[in-house]
């Protein structure tokens, strides 16, 4: 009888120990981490939330540039990462089998936007965008009220060629004009081959469901796309037939130095621009409104590579180990302070404000439910040929803005892909 007492007593105490956080029962995370720069803050959430749970959390962190050569050879060993980057279409591809259908998660239900995620032929979630970058047109606030109006005035591409034209016929006066130079020099033409012809390959894929690199397109948005680029290069601080030399740096110049309102860059920049001497209280970023018909509605335009994928291969335990870390990073005080501080918008509800004003900006339009212009550039076949030969159509047609100039712009956006795509994939 004492005998089986002592037997009884000593499963007890061991069901009772396995439920008080042993590995046993309540798994652990492994995240291969993808940012260098971010290593020192993940290996210090893993241990603060490690205190407060029990659970075992490792971060490892693979070189710049060696993510996927780690990863490769992280997944073939026991004990592989449960928490994993697949942050594009090609990744998704190679790992598919190896990611977690993430439909109806807990972190899934936390999140304000699924433009950011990814998901495979079958429809599945296997992959959630936890941070982005942003592009927009960049705003000095001073100097349009100094103009006499407001950032509330703008809202669709009417609105913003009435106060662009309007500085113009007054920028003698004012000692500004509207836009910097939207220069095609190779450190900046970058700026209009790839984001600004985001507009009208972002409206294209929007209307004919596109989801996948097409062979072909058919350019039905390119009329938007003279309208805005009319409206940058007719309301510059240089002639239209300067842009071919003007560069990144002098575009930059230009705003930092108060003599532009409007700059076309992305969150990336704001640092600069503080470091040049501008205030964050001057600062805004509105979207690219290039007249399309519910633009009033765009947020600004958002992409990421910035994507978890958590191992379906892993064991019950350690894949909803993994769960729960993930839903802790994206809803505890320590996480969102921790994301804010390394990435910027986080698009989950409890996401705090970050200080860079640009990302603030991205995310209040994302939580008011405006609809985000997603990367659709990130699709451009043999994409430096192809920016190259809209570039030099821009340049001619900047010079001579003739419609046979603009029929040529039309030929290497649109003809111009099909070339590249074939180049491309044979």
């Amino acid at each position: 009888m004492k005998k089986f007492i002592v037997l009884a007593l000593t499963a007890a105490m061991t069901l009772t120990l396995a439920s008080c956080g042993g590995k046993s029962s309540t798994g652990s995370v492994y995240y291969l981490n993808f940012k260098p720069e971010a290593d020192a803050a993940w290996q210090e959430l893993a241990k603060t939330y490690q205190e407060q749970t029990g659970v075992p959390v490792k971060v490892v962190t693979a070189a710049s540039g060696d993510y996927s050569t780690t990863l490769n050879a992280q997944m073939g060993k026991s004990g592989a990462p449960t928490l994993f980057q697949c942050g594009n279409a090609q990744g998704l591809a190679d790992w598919n089998d190896y990611c977690l259908d993430l439909t109806d998660t807990d972190v899934v239900k936390e999140m304000t936007t699924s433009d950011f995620n990814l998901y495979n032929e079958d429809g599945e979630l296997k992959a959630i965008g936890y941070c982005y970058e942003a592009f927009g047109i960049i705003v000095n606030t001073a100097l349009l009220e100094e103009a006499g109006y407001s950032l509330s005035d703008i809202n669709n591409f009417d609105s913003l060629k009435t106060v662009a034209e309007d500085i113009t016929s007054r920028s003698d006066e004012l000692g500004f004009s509207a836009f910097s130079s939207a220069g095609l020099d190779p450190s900046s033409s970058w700026r209009f081959s790839g984001h600004l012809a985001n507009m009208p390959l972002y409206y294209e894929f929007r209307d004919d469901g596109v989801t996948e690199q097409p062979a072909t397109i058919t350019g039905a948005y390119l009329d938007n796309y003279r309208d805005i680029w009319d409206l940058y290069i007719n309301n510059s601080t240089c002639a239209p037939t300067e842009l071919n030399a003007k560069t990144g740096d002098e575009s930059k110049a230009e705003f930092v130095e108060g003599k532009a309102v409007f700059y076309q860059n992305g969150t990336w920049e704001y640092s600069g621009l503080l470091e040049g001497g501008m205030s964050a209280d001057d600062l805004a970023m509105i979207p690219i409104y290039c007249g399309v018909d519910g633009e009033e509605n765009a947020a600004l335009c958002c992409g990421t590579e910035n994507c978890w994928a958590v191992n379906s291969q892993a064991s019950e335990k350690d894949i909803q180990a993994t769960l729960d870390f993930m839903k802790w990073v994206v809803t505890s005080e320590e996480g969102t302070t921790m994301m804010a501080e390394q990435f910027g918008p986080i698009p989950f509800k409890n996401a705090k404000t970050p200080e860079n004003v640009f990302f603030a900006d991205a995310n209040e339009l994302i939580a008011n439910g405006n609809y985000t212009v997603t990367w659709a550039f990130n699709y451009t076949p043999n994409v430096d040929s192809w920016r190259a030969g809209l570039v030099t159509a821009l340049a001619a047609y900047s010079s001579d803005q003739s419609d046979a100039n603009w029929d040529a712009v039309k030929t290497a956006f649109v003809d111009g892909w099909a070339i590249e795509y074939k180049t491309q994939n044979g």
